[in-house]
């Protein structure tokens, strides 16, 4: 029987829902559980998918192909549960389902209200697609008291009774903000929050506590008492130096036996040495380099956050610290590359959509390329690349790419068609922008005895995708002339999936998303292989 475990925020928002519930999820497996995470997002956007980076953040990609939430791709870093269409849903999606099934006609004449066919259509999602799981863990998104949650909130609310306290658990997470005027932690934001929560019909089992140092007893115990929890409910969580020290905070804090209390469980303890090795490697390495990531929305870290995270996992796997110099690739439209990118050990254009930045890019790629930088192209870190040593080496001065507008060498293009599983997929320009990219996991058959193929291992490999232009094939041989290799394509051939310059001590561009699939106890190899071109290149300087 699936147990399900809500996770409602309090006070603010950003105060780490999807990181807690990943977290907790992770030390559950531990103890031998079965696990599965999902995400109730409030707006009204069908999915992130067109949504700008400044006011999402990362779009994450399962392997079937959903654009969801950023935060599953914590879950899949914590858990290694690979997540699917079916654990993330938005407002939008919900409303657009239960609107469509009125056109059918499948209410038979009812008036359709949030309550009871939007609130039902939320409660058939989380019980959904559910196997042999022993928990579910479902975060909602936003913050209690936000008007666009509330159909989630009474949703689980309704669970909450259908499924009886031995089926499921709230567990809130708020803030307690310190005063420095004061001199103290205030316990009244939480307590307003929880009254929120406890007028919405919810009275949640477990407090998580996020505070910036030491809650004193006598305020733990003072919440427990005007929040009508018991004391040991009352959870701290405490920053940490490295996100990857939550799952082991949390179960020294008890967490994870305040779930298995209020089922009624017992399990064996947890084994949590693979957190404390990576905790040891994050927080003692041995070195570091510094990686330049020129891009176009560098000045939100969370719109690259799962790029981030796999850099890290490249510098556990070489035990190195890796800085990060995030640089707005429009700035090398302005002022000259060297003055930036002198002093790295290593460069990443990661993905994007659009003409802006994109010439700085193709910039930080040509001084990559000429300094013998370790150089790495994700998505239109690709595409760039190929521009650049089509006007620079091939001698295709007026190459480009159609996203930007008509272009007199279409190096990059607009892609068509592409095939799934045996099925033609077709796009055209008129096509709506909403998930109509090439999405999800794709095979890509490499070249033996290529750089890329000796970074995996293996001459055929799967990876996400997120893209709606693609390297132009009739340019393959101009670009070999020119010195850069298509050391990768699509089974049947025909779509480039990796380019490499084989003279270059590593340089590499790939059409797909490999930081999505990177975690800290398994890192990518191409993230691995990346960091230890970066440490070669700082022990040369």
């Amino acid at each position: 029987m699936a147990r399900f475990i809500f996770f409602t925020g309090g006070v603010v928002s950003s105060l780490g829902k999807g990181l807690a519930s990943a977290a907790l999820g992770s030390v559950l497996q531990t103890r031998g559980f079965k696990v599965r995470l999902r995400k109730l997002d409030p707006y009204i956007n069908v999915d992130p998918g067109t949504m700008s980076p400044y006011q999402h953040g990362e779009v994450y990609v399962t392997d079937d192909g959903a654009e969801t939430d950023l935060d599953l791709g914590h879950y899949e870093r914590f858990t290694a549960v690979s997540s699917r269409q079916s654990d993330n849903v938005t407002t939008g999606r919900i409303y657009s389902d239960v609107i469509a099934r009125e056109r059918r006609g499948d209410y038979l004449g009812a008036t359709i209200q949030v309550i009871p066919h939007i609130t039902d259509a939320i409660k058939e999602f989380a019980l959904g697609d559910v196997t042999d799981e022993d928990f579910i863990l479902c975060e909602v998104g936003g913050t209690i008291g936000d008007i666009e949650s509330l159909p989630f909130i009474e949703a689980i609310r309704q669970l909450g009774n259908e499924l009886g306290r031995g089926g499921a658990m709230f567990i809130h997470v708020t803030l307690l903000p310190y005063i420095p005027a004061a001199g103290e932690l205030k316990t009244k934001p939480t307590q307003h929050s929880v009254k929120e929560l406890q007028g919405a019909g919810i009275q949640p089992d477990v407090l998580l506590c996020r505070a910036d140092r030491e809650i004193p007893e006598a305020e733990r115990r003072k919440i427990a008492l005007f929040c009508n929890v018991r004391r040991d409910a009352v959870i701290p969580a405490l920053d940490v130096d490295s996100i990857y020290r939550v799952p082991i905070t949390y179960h020294e804090e008890g967490l994870d036996k305040q779930v298995l209390d209020h089922f009624g469980l017992e399990a064996p303890s947890p084994d949590l040495s693979r957190w404390e090795k990576v905790v040891e490697r994050v927080t003692k390495p041995e070195g570091e380099v510094t990686i330049a990531i020129v891009g176009k929305y560098t000045g939100l870290q969370d719109a690259y956050k799962s790029l981030g995270e796999a850099l890290t996992h490249g510098g556990i796997a070489n035990n190195v610290k890796v800085n990060l110099d995030w640089i707005d690739s429009e700035v090398f439209e302005r002022e000259d590359a060297v003055d930036y990118l002198e002093k790295v050990n290593g460069i990443l254009v990661p993905g994007g959509f659009g003409e802006r930045g994109a010439e700085g890019k193709i910039s930080a790629v040509k001084f990559a390329r000429e300094r013998n930088v370790p150089y790495f192209g994700i998505c239109f870190g690709m595409q760039m690349a190929v521009v650049e040593t089509a006007r620079h080496l091939a001698g295709i001065a007026g190459a480009g790419s159609t996203e930007f507008g008509p272009c007199d060498d279409e190096l990059v293009g607009l892609m068509t068609e592409w095939e799934r599983d045996g099925v033609v997929e077709k796009r055209s320009v008129d096509t709506d922008m909403g998930g109509t990219m090439r999405l999800g996991a794709f095979e890509a058959h490499l070249a033996p005895e290529s750089k890329i193929s000796e970074v995996y291992g293996t001459d055929v490999i799967s990876e996400r995708h997120r893209h709606r232009y693609e390297v132009n094939p009739t340019f393959e041989a101009a670009l070999t002339d020119a010195g850069m290799v298509i050391s990768g394509k699509s089974p049947d051939g025909v779509l480039p999936e990796v380019v490499e310059i084989p003279d270059h001590p590593w340089f590499i561009g790939v059409q797909f998303h490999p930081e999505l699939k990177s975690r800290p106890f398994d890192p990518h190899p191409l993230f691995s292989s990346f960091i230890a071109a970066a440490v070669d290149k700082a022990r040369l300087v």
